[in-house]
């Protein structure tokens, strides 16, 4: 694409009150440079590319063009859009092209500075959807068994088994009763400090009211403790959540997990649950996590993200957040129609 003749199309996104390209509305690039109003793509196929996370200038967007012809990408269309008021205009191109580029096309995000998603069937935020969230280290900046053994001075060894089994070298279930077997005898006085002090990953209670809003459904599954997702139900308007009891006995852990444990395998069988009960096509499901027992039920879902992922899951997952708000999940649902 020529700057000169792009320039003088893409200006509005410099300045936006000449109004020369308006948010939400679909440009068709013409082979002669030129962008014209064009139909909204979403029922041909092919795939969007979503560019999100920083202010977009003329030059980013030019550059991101140019990356893409670069990567043998070839760009029919792109739309400046906004999920909400307060959120910086992302960029979505559309390309007829099937093969997978997530890689590639988060690379050539990272490159100017914006973090990038590959999608070929956008959820949409104009219906109703299912989010189904992990809990530890995506709906809340901490892995609750972690924090409660450095409490009780067992931090190391836990640790030691909880980076085996969510970089994906340790089964789950194993790693869960080995841990949580180091915890017997921990007071639950020690459990309430951290229960009541729970710490929220950035953007999740925004993104949750957002979603609400647009009466989507929210639940949370987890590895780990009913104790403290029981907690996030309120803050996070949440509809249902799954995670592993705790046996406690005379006030104190006694190193054990009631029931059936929440392991990958579980996630994935209660998004499929709550998208029947709740009546809710596949396509308008999301999965949301960072760690290797997310997989499955990221799998599961029509739209599986990462969030702050380890490697393993950010190069699995459909689209990945890796830096800065969860309210970013709304770029996603976002694309206009």
């Amino acid at each position: 694409m020529s700057k000169s003749l792009a320039s003088i199309q893409l200006r509005a996104i410099a300045e936006p009150a000449q109004q020369l390209l308006t948010l939400a509305k679909w440009y068709q690039i013409e082979n002669e440079d030129h962008l014209k109003p064009g139909a909204c793509p979403l029922s041909e196929g092919g795939q969007y590319l979503c560019f999100f996370g920083d202010e977009l200038s003329e030059e980013t967007v030019l550059e991101i063009l140019g990356l893409c012809q670069r990567a043998d990408i070839e760009v029919t269309r792109l739309a400046l859009y906004q999920p909400t008021a307060d959120m910086v205009p992302g960029l979505v191109l559309y390309t007829q092209s099937t093969r997978d580029v997530r890689t590639a096309i988060r690379t050539l995000a990272a490159q100017c500075g914006l973090q990038g998603a590959a999608i070929s069937q956008p959820p949409s935020l104009r219906k109703p959807g299912l989010l189904v969230m992990d809990m530890d280290s995506t709906a809340i900046k901490i892995e609750c068994i972690d924090e409660i053994a450095r409490l009780a001075g067992v931090y190391d060894e836990v640790a030691a088994v909880t980076a085996q089994a969510m970089a994906g070298q340790l089964a789950f279930n194993d790693s869960l009763h080995q841990r949580v077997a180091k915890l017997s005898g921990v007071e639950l006085p020690l459990i309430q400090q951290l229960k009541d002090n729970l710490p929220l990953m950035e953007g999740v209670a925004q993104l949750c009211a957002v979603l609400k809003a647009h009466h989507w459904h929210l639940a949370i599954a987890s590895g780990g403790f009913t104790w403290f997702a029981e907690a996030l139900k309120a803050p996070l308007q949440l509809d249902a959540v799954f995670a592993n009891t705790l046996e406690i006995a005379d006030d104190k852990l006694t190193g054990k997990v009631l029931g059936e444990v929440v392991d990958g395998s579980k996630k994935a069988e209660v998004l499929k649950s709550l998208a029947e009960q709740f009546d809710i096509s596949a396509n308008q499901t999301v999965a949301m996590g960072d760690g290797a027992n997310d997989l499955i039920m990221m799998a599961a879902a029509g739209l599986g993200v990462a969030v702050h992922g380890k490697p393993k899951v950010v190069e699995q997952a459909d689209a990945a957040i890796t830096q800065g708000s969860l309210t970013q999940l709304l770029y996603l649902l976002s694309v206009p129609v």
